[in-house]
């Protein structure tokens, strides 16, 4: 099952040195969730082919502008481009009055339904889930409400042994329960134990997404063992006063974050503005947690 991630955006409060501000699409079995919407973001979309038709989940981890300027633009767009389907957006409820706002001095209808739901950066809330991922809030300390998103790939069914299976001569109409664990009795009695008959599907794969938020290990168990693990590296670690004052962390931290809660691979971004190259913040953080790789915009990870 495709589950990878393209970089929309990388750069923090500001669009420079040819970074924009922070937005990512993931796509998990060809459906895309985008994350974040900062200022830009549909002119990326654009120049990265991803094709916002496609997009039914829009989430906005908070209300700082260089994570949700574009919002209404791409909606906008989307209206103007036929859009009759619904899209979902999970996101801080005071957005929905800022959207109204905007459509409202417009005389904009959408002709599409937007369909909220609110998160709560107190506590971890299932916020989507179908038959491929369930998504949660990740409660984070920043200098207003903010969640990070949790997504977790479903258990896939158990795969069936061909040879074993066509030797026993068994049904068709038994796969489905061979594949959820069943084990199989033949018209003699005999019973072959469903580890006889399947093997186990792949261990399910996660991605965790950590917006803007200082060190706090309140989250740390929530991520455990991430597949993938976004985490914000706003500043080197010799400004680690000015990422505490701003509630933001730096690149140094991110890798003991990964390493600390066992992740298998760390992908690091929100980029200050100060920084024209990112070779250093790349190093630093490769110093605690070698598996580290920057959040270059336009690139895909593979979530394997």
């Amino acid at each position: 099952m495709k589950f990878e991630v393209t970089i929309l955006g990388s750069s923090s409060a500001t669009p420079i040195f040819n970074r924009n501000p922070t937005s990512q699409v993931l796509n998990i079995n060809e459906r895309l969730y985008l994350i974040d919407c900062g200022e830009g973001t549909q002119q990326q979309m654009l120049r990265f082919d991803i094709k916002a038709s496609r997009i039914d989940h829009i989430l906005i981890s908070h209300l700082h502008g260089d994570h949700y300027l574009g919002l209404v633009g791409l909606l906008s767009s989307m209206h103007l481009n036929g859009r009759k389907k619904p899209l979902k957006l999970v996101c801080p409820a005071p957005l929905k009055e800022i959207i109204d706002l905007q459509l409202k001095y417009s005389d904009t209808e959408l002709q599409f339904p937007l369909e909220y739901v609110f998160t709560n950066a107190e506590q971890r809330e299932i916020v989507v889930s179908n038959n491929d991922v369930v998504v949660e809030t990740i409660p984070l300390d920043h200098r207003i409400a903010c969640t990070g998103f949790l997504f977790k790939e479903k258990k896939r069914l158990r795969k069936l042994i061909k040879e074993k299976i066509e030797n026993l001569d068994i049904s068709v109409a038994y796969y489905s329960i061979l594949k959820k664990g069943g084990d199989y009795t033949d018209e003699k009695g005999n019973v072959y134990k469903n580890e006889e008959l399947t093997t186990d599907s792949a261990e399910p794969k996660t991605y965790a997404y950590c917006s803007d938020t200082m060190y706090n290990e309140s989250y740390f168990a929530q991520i455990a063992n991430a597949t993938l693990l976004y985490h914000e590296a706003t500043f080197l670690n010799d400004m680690l006063d000015r990422a505490v004052i701003t509630h933001h962390t730096t690149a140094l931290q991110a890798g003991e974050i990964a390493l600390k809660t066992n992740a298998k691979k760390l992908l690091i971004g929100h980029f200050s503005a100060r920084y024209k190259t990112l070779n250093e913040l790349l190093e630093e953080a490769k110093i605690i947690f070698p598996s580290t790789e920057l959040a270059i915009e336009g690139k895909t990870f593979f979530i394997e």
